[in-house]
C-alpha cells in the first residue's frame, strides 16, 4: 500500500479532468462526421472520457508516483458512480452546449462532456473515499 500524501488527491483529481477533457474531445472528433446526434456524442465522449481518464490517474498517481490508495480491487459501487456520472455529466454538457455555443462544434460538445462527467466521478470519488475506509485513502 502506498503511503498517505497531501499532494496525490489534487494530483488524482487535475489528471482526471485533463485527461477527461482530452479524450471526450478526440471521441467527439471521431464521431463527428457518423450521422449521430449531439445527445449520443456527448453520451459516447462523456462514458469514454470518465473510463479513460480513471484508469490513466490510476496508473499515473498510484503505479506510477507510488501515492494515493490502491484501487487494483474496483468496488462495484465505483462503477456505478461512473455511469451515473458520465450520464449527469454528459446530458449537463449537451444542454449547456445547446445554450453557449454558437456553431455545430462537436469538439466543444465533447470536450465538455468529458470535463463535466470526470468533474462528477472526481466528486463522487472524494465522497466515496471519505465516507469508507479511511486510512486507505
Amino acid at each position: 500500500m502506498a503511503a498517505k500524501s497531501s499532494g496525490a488527491v489534487s494530483a488524482s483529481l487535475i489528471i482526471l479532468i485533463l485527461v477527461a477533457a482530452a479524450i471526450g474531445t478526440i471521441v467527439a472528433l471521431g464521431l463527428q462526421d457518423t450521422g449521430l446526434g449531439s445527445r449520443t456524442i456527448a453520451l459516447i465522449a462523456g462514458f469514454l472520457a470518465t473510463l479513460v481518464a480513471s484508469v490513466a490517474r490510476y496508473k499515473i498517481v498510484f503505479l506510477g508516483a507510488g501515492k494515493g490508495s490502491d484501487e487494483s480491487r474496483v468496488p462495484a459501487l465505483i462503477l456505478i458512480y461512473a455511469a451515473i456520472a458520465s450520464i449527469a455529466g454528459s446530458l449537463a454538457a449537451h444542454d449547456l452546449y445547446g445554450v453557449i455555443a454558437d456553431t455545430s462544434s462537436t469538439v466543444f460538445l465533447g470536450s465538455l462532456a468529458g470535463m463535466l462527467s470526470a468533474v462528477l466521478m472526481a466528486m463522487l470519488m472524494v465522497t466515496y473515499h471519505t465516507n469508507s475506509n479511511a486510512s486507505n485513502m
